[in-house]
């Protein structure tokens, strides 16, 4: 782990490997750079540099007293990629992290290699569960319970796990016991909590990068779980066939966080994909 400073705050991440330089963004709730990525920073560390940032207030990165939107998190990746020289980066985003890529590509000046929207969000306005999960965002202290019965059991926080994954006994123990460390964080899911905040209204989501893939000039690969509830296999098939260099593959016994679930097909995925010219 090392530590960087972008925009007054301190950024952790894991840095790996020799090669072009390939971005790992994780996703929202309790994650960090080591819970996404854990099972692929090694083998990927053969062919590429690898860095795998803790995002503003996840995992060990400083927590600020800000908004923490998409656009936050663009910008502040934009910095990171800045202090550290990363020059055309491979950007692979997982859910939250897929959209903060799509924002890298599309709104900063850091002039990406390929990207990999995996189990990507920021693709359509539509809620999950409607109504429910507005109202829902709107009450972080169902949130703050479950996070202290994460803190309190190991086995209720694989369980839980089974809202984003296909099988919960295809994921590795160092997995499960990476989760319920990071849920025993301070910070645990405070940043997503204020993201929710931002991000959910009556109406949908936020974020909706959709409308503007036309525009999306970097060769893309969209990564999806054909069992993915969080976000449906539908809305990457559509940006796929919007996006006008983009490439959809769908793994089909995954759901919403196939780094884990499937982290070999992951690694032969980036490096096909990211390694070619």
């Amino acid at each position: 782990m090392a530590t960087v400073a972008v925009d007054g705050h301190d950024i952790r991440y894991v840095e790996a490997g020799e090669g072009p330089p390939l971005l790992l963004l994780h996703g929202g709730i309790i994650d960090a750079g080591p819970v996404s990525w854990g099972e692929v920073i090694e083998p990927l560390s053969e062919t590429f540099t690898v860095y795998a940032p803790d995002m503003l207030g996840y995992g060990d990165s400083d927590l600020p007293d800000v908004d923490y939107t998409i656009d936050r998190h663009v910008r502040t990746m934009a910095g990171f990629c800045r202090e550290l020289d990363i020059e055309e980066p491979s950007v692979c985003g997982l859910s939250l992290g897929g959209a903060v890529a799509l924002g890298l590509a599309l709104d900063t000046d850091v002039d990406a290699h390929r990207l990999v929207p995996t189990s990507c969000f920021g693709l359509g306005t539509e809620l999950p569960r409607g109504t429910l999960s507005y109202v829902l965002s709107r009450l972080p202290v169902l949130n703050r319970i479950a996070v202290a019965l994460f803190r309190r059991s190991r086995g209720f926080t694989k369980a839980s796990l089974a809202g984003i994954v296909h099988d919960t006994d295809t994921l590795s123990e160092e997995c499960v016991d990476a989760v319920w460390k990071y849920a025993r964080k301070p910070n645990a899911c405070v940043a997503f909590r204020n993201f929710r905040k931002h991000e959910m209204t009556r109406q949908g989501y936020v974020t909706n990068y959709t409308p503007r893939l036309d525009d999306l000039d970097v060769p893309t690969l969209f990564v999806h779980g054909r069992h993915d509830e969080v976000v449906p296999v539908e809305l990457a098939e559509q940006a796929a066939a919007r996006a006008p260099n983009a490439e959809l593959t769908v793994l089909e016994d995954c759901a919403h966080w196939p780094p884990r679930e499937d982290p070999g097909r992951m690694v032969e995925l980036l490096t096909d994909f990211c390694g070619s010219t």
